[in-house]
């Protein structure tokens, strides 16, 4: 049987808006194929291995949640974390996660939250909240696959990328990044950052599927392919949304 390993970064303090339906899809999703889905909560004070993980997901958290956490994130995990990133480690973070893999947030009270540099991003707080429902041209849409993504966003932070990456993809509603260039999110080698809570994977089968083949590929060799699900009821929602919001 084949297996997935996922690694969900504190799951107790980085946890809003249904973030945590995220690794319930993934698991599911592994599940329906016979593939062994083990989620391993990452805690503050863990040593973690992070060579044995497939693939880590870093949800988001209020400005309180995300500071109690960092310092523990960038002594404890930047290192090894880094490392299995170099290594193709396949990672998706959202909003507080995103930022704290960049290179800094510097908060609206002027607070500098350093991050970890595994994405060329950095995000500076700003006197408004960017809210509301989100439709994104996905970069990454593969043939046959739905082109957008669709979730929901609500950070003060306004996140700018570096030439080190590239846009998850670029907005076509809502506000993205920065709610200035249009783009949305951040990708480099296997590492997804977006603002997309909602949840954002539950609406979006075929990114779910995106993140689970790149993990397994790297585990069990490139031709690695997932069988195909009947996402007829979840592709209908995914319409839906999109339809409403543009």
């Amino acid at each position: 049987m084949h297996e997935l390993r996922i690694a969900h970064l504190y799951p107790d303090q980085m946890n809003i808006y249904g973030d945590r339906g995220n690794i319930l899809t993934l698991g599911q999703r592994a599940q329906w194929r016979s593939i062994r889905a083990q989620v391993d909560g990452i805690q503050p004070g863990t040593s973690v291995d992070w060579h044995g993980y497939d693939l880590a997901f870093f949800g988001g958290g209020q400005d309180s949640g995300q500071t109690l956490i960092a310092d523990d994130f960038v002594q404890r995990q930047a290192a090894g974390l880094s490392a299995a990133i170099e290594d193709d480690l396949v990672v998706l973070a959202i909003c507080g996660g995103y930022q704290l893999l960049g290179h800094y947030f510097l908060t609206h009270t002027g607070e500098k939250l350093p991050g970890i540099g595994a994405l060329d991003v950095h995000t500076v707080g700003g006197d408004r909240r960017l809210i509301g429902n989100i439709v994104v041209d996905w970069a990454e849409a593969g043939p046959g696959s739905p082109a957008r993504l669709v979730g929901f966003e609500n950070h003060s932070g306004r996140t700018y990328l570096g030439p080190g990456v590239k846009p998850l993809g670029r907005v076509v509603r809502g506000f993205g990044n920065n709610g200035q260039d249009g783009t949305e999110g951040a990708i480099r080698r296997n590492v997804h950052g977006c603002y997309m809570h909602g949840s954002l994977l539950p609406k979006n089968p075929h990114f779910a599927d995106h993140l689970i083949e790149l993990a397994l590929r790297r585990r069990y060799g490139p031709d690695f392919r997932l069988e195909p699900l009947d996402d007829q009821l979840e592709l209908k929602a995914h319409s839906v949304m999109v339809d409403r919001v543009t």
